[in-house]
């Protein structure tokens, strides 16, 4: 079983934010498999279904970003997941966007809903999938940069960048997180 995690901040008022990149990759791949995301459980939005015969249960945790790990954690300990079967889908403004990083490991950077999730988790040890979204004009407006609305010309780009980390969880899922990063990295 794979528990996939996009991150991301309440689509009632955050949907076409570049924050929400997790949630948005989350989204597309219950479209794909027709998994029902309307369930409730350890403060998120979940559905359960399955991806190249394999159990999934796709999470959005609605804790906002900084809190995200909470979430994570308790659905990590229900399942008794393994780490190396999660997958953690968030934007990353390191990368160029349209562009996704496929990582098994390695520390939260200076994303907050990662921060929250290795803190909580206790651990670094779980893949995770980075989708680009670009550095701000201007480095003092990180958080309306991350939060504000999305033009559409960009926000097209950005879906590219979703695309390949949908794919990228189908690869990893298939073929291994080895194979998915030679191929999307």
């Amino acid at each position: 079983m794979y528990l996939i995690i996009g991150l991301g901040n309440p689509e009632e008022k955050y949907a076409r934010t570049r924050h929400n990149m997790g949630f948005d990759t989350v989204n597309k791949i219950a479209n794909k498999y027709k998994i029902d995301m309307t369930r409730t459980k350890f403060k998120s939005i979940y559905g359960t279904g399955d991806i190249e015969n394999e159990k999934v249960i796709l999470v959005k945790p609605q804790t906002y970003m900084n809190l995200s790990g909470e979430a994570v954690r308790e659905f990590v300990n229900f399942y008794k997941q393994e780490l190396e079967k999660i997958i953690v889908i968030y934007d990353d403004m390191d990368i160029e966007k349209g562009v996704i990083k496929i990582r098994k490991k390695g520390g939260p950077g200076n994303h907050n809903g990662m921060k929250s999730i290795v803190q909580e988790l206790s651990s670094t040890e779980f893949p995770r999938i980075r989708i680009g979204i670009g550095t701000p004009e201007y480095k003092n407006d990180v958080i309306n940069y991350v939060i504000g609305n999305i033009p559409d010309e960009e926000y097209n780009i950005l879906q590219t960048g979703v695309e390949k980390a949908e794919l990228a969880v189908e690869e990893i899922i298939k073929n291994g997180i080895d194979t998915a990063m030679n191929k999307y990295n």
